[in-house]
């Protein structure tokens, strides 16, 4: 009698794992074994039973058909999703001459792949070329932003050879893709963003920094903090605080390592609320391989967080070779 009443749940446990044509022939064994049952054990109750089998079993096939649909569509999305990705985030190249360049990226959004963070690399007759940056606000919605950045950057960086001139290049573009917003919200649609010029012949950068956290850079004398002399307007608000752009030159060394971030980097907390360290714990580290130095960064960030990041995160890490000759 108690096995009896275990039939009815059969099919409904099907559902969670099998198509529909097995979980209907698995209720339909149900009820016909339940039926053998019931001639053999005329008091079971077989009619009430057996109608809760037929019952259960067209929930269940009706339930295994609504998540095979939902299966299917989560995987669509998941095309389109892996599609923007290679939109926004090409394959970074490990190598660009001399010099060594490896990335790291963290989406906020649950289940997402990208988000409003966003850096591109580019090999260029000026010299080697960087760009990371971070639009406001994260998830899907800013993905559009990002790409416009990102693509805009791919076009000019190879073509334009001042980079106040290639800032606003990227100003043009996020004004005209913003365009397409309300009017109200255009206030609320800038980026952050920080180009990089590394020249073929080394031994020194220029830097260009449009709102962004500054780059950091290690080497035998310990850690440096690029800071710049007069900071560059964010990206989509030169039209309100003008549009003079400033770059900044330091010196390099071979074997220093360069470190590029967003802020969701410096914005990690832990559970009293602290931010981390990161100026801190860079002293902490040795110029090594820039994969080493992003894989210590990415298992720190969630030890020190506990797993719970809640902006986008992207980084890249370049470590200066000695000059081409």
């Amino acid at each position: 009698m108690a096995f009896s009443r275990l039939l009815p749940a059969a099919p409904a446990l099907a559902a969670a794992m099998w198509p529909v044509l097995p979980t209907v022939l698995l209720g339909t064994i149900c009820l016909f074994l339940m039926i053998g049952l019931g001639i053999v054990f005329p008091d079971l109750g077989t009619g009430y039973t057996a109608a809760g089998i037929v019952a259960v079993t067209v929930a269940a096939a009706y339930g295994s058909h609504a998540r095979l649909q939902r299966e299917r569509t989560l995987f669509q999305v998941r095309l389109v999703a892996d599609a923007a990705q290679q939109v926004v985030l090409s394959p970074m190249p490990r190598r660009c001459g001399s010099l060594e360049i490896e990335s790291l990226y963290l989406a906020a959004a649950a289940e997402a792949r990208i988000g409003g963070d966003f850096y591109e690399v580019a090999d260029t007759r000026f010299g080697v070329r960087l760009l990371i940056g971070d639009v406001r606000g994260k998830g899907l919605p800013a993905v559009g932003s990002a790409a416009a950045m990102v693509n805009s950057f791919r076009e000019a960086a190879y073509d334009v050879p001042d980079l106040g001139d290639l800032a606003r290049r990227l100003e043009a573009s996020s004004t005209r893709y913003s365009a397409a917003f309300p009017p109200d919200d255009l206030m609320e649609r800038f980026t952050t963003a920080l180009l990089v010029e590394i020249p073929h012949e080394g031994g020194r950068i220029g830097v260009l920094n449009c709102g962004h956290p500054p780059p950091l850079l290690l080497g035998d004398g310990g850690l440096r903090v690029l800071e710049s002399t007069a900071p560059s307007p964010l990206l989509n608000l030169a039209g309100l605080i003008g549009d003079t752009y400033s770059v900044d030159v330091f010196d390099v060394s071979p074997g220093d390592l360069l470190l590029l971030y967003t802020d969701g980097v410096t914005e990690a907390r832990d559970h009293d609320g602290t931010f981390f360290p990161l100026q801190d714990w860079m002293r902490r580290q040795t110029p090594a391989r820039p994969r080493a130095l992003l894989d210590a960064l990415h298992r720190d960030l969630l030890r020190y967080s506990r797993g719970g990041l809640d902006d986008d995160i992207a980084a890249l890490a370049v470590r200066v070779a000695a000059a081409t000759q």
